[in-house]
């Protein structure tokens, strides 16, 4: 006898949430890396990390059905007297949001973080993807873009496909006679990190927690450095996901400009990814309008629009924590300002009330 769809679906199995909980992470990264739309983001290792390195509490939700995993969504929760109160997935990262096989699981983790960002009287939840899921909720729309695109095996392949004026500045860095490296080095690249958000006048992110993204990603975290002479002028933290290289957080110090040396080593990464065999090469999140955001088009990617979307709880309005909002101007020129010691000191108390 054939069963009808309704029929099939009233016998499924009903579905049931629990927390991630220790045991559970193998099963979890399986479930993210087998999810079309799953990204480096929604690993069970951001709990950890975030939990160690900021204090936050997170809520790293499974709906199951049948015993097998129907869906996960990773929350954290950002509360700060500076920048507010939100239930964020994922904080901290450039996406996160819902993964789900079907409807009622997607349903169920919606409902749950609702409650839960309900009952802990937040200002807002917060889903952060490439594509809106959500039409009744609030977005911020055409304020984020990604860049992505196809890498080639060859590396004379990759480099033809820059366009020329940056492809000259990537030989002009090569003429300087810069060269990179590849390992595990976190002080150095969190000391050329840190001289360059100071100068962007961006608060700096605390050693301890790029040592904690390397402790817990292992052999998909390292570092690319470039050297002039023996000095580093310029070093990114790189993610590696599937078939994707995501260079995470770099930047060069003053010199670096002149040297054409953050063009070098972008390229360095893309060089050195596409021998590994990696087919992706994710330029990740930037404000439109900014100067990362031109600097990455330079290099011929095409932006992907990033959609943010909220479901108002306790706040009126969605929240606007970004350097390009004019309250914040007269701290960027103050922070701009500041010895270097002093803002790796300072920044870290700040940073991890913005998410």
């Amino acid at each position: 006898m054939r069963v009808r769809p309704d029929e099939s679906l009233a016998r499924a199995p009903a579905v049931s949430l629990s927390p991630l909980e220790a045991g559970d992470e193998r099963a979890w990264d399986d479930f993210v890396r087998a999810r079309p739309e799953g990204t480096f983001f929604h690993l069970s290792g951001w709990k950890r990390v975030v939990e160690k390195a900021f204090g936050h509490k997170t809520h790293y939700l499974m709906a199951r059905r049948g015993g097998e995993i129907a869906g996960v969504l990773p929350l954290t929760h950002v509360k700060s007297r500076l920048f507010g109160n939100s239930l964020i997935s994922n904080a901290f990262c450039v996406q996160g949001g819902i993964l789900a096989r079907d409807e009622d699981a997607k349903r169920a983790l919606e409902a749950e973080a609702i409650r839960i960002g309900t009952r802990d009287k937040v200002d807002c939840v917060e889903f952060r993807s490439t594509q809106p899921a959500h039409p009744d909720w609030l977005q911020k729309a055409g304020l984020y873009v990604t860049f992505r695109r196809p890498i080639h095996p060859q590396a004379e392949a990759n480099l033809k496909a820059i366009p020329r004026k940056q492809r000259a500045m990537v030989r002009k860095g090569i003429s300087n006679g810069l060269v990179s490296t590849c390992d595990s080095d976190i002080g150095r690249v969190h000391d050329v990190y840190a001289h360059s958000v100071r100068n962007l006048g961006t608060p700096v992110f605390p050693r301890r927690y790029f040592e904690l993204l390397k402790e817990e990603f292992g052999e998909a975290c390292d570092v690319v450095t470039v050297l002039h002479g023996r000095k580093a002028v310029a070093s990114v933290l790189n993610f590696y996901f599937r078939d994707e290289v995501l260079p995470y957080y770099g930047g060069g110090l003053t010199e670096a400009r002149d040297l054409a040396a953050n063009d070098f080593m972008y390229w360095e990464v893309m060089r050195r990814a596409s021998e590994r065999g990696y087919k992706i090469f994710d330029f990740g999140r930037s404000k439109v309008g900014t100067g990362a955001y031109k600097f990455k088009s330079y290099w011929g990617f095409e932006p992907t629009p990033l959609t943010y979307e909220y479901r108002l709880i306790q706040a009126d309005t969605i929240p606007d924590v970004n350097p390009l909002n004019p309250k914040f101007r007269a701290f960027i020129a103050l922070w701009r300002r500041l010895p270097v010691p002093l803002t790796k000191l300072v920044g870290p108390f700040i940073v991890r009330g913005i998410g």
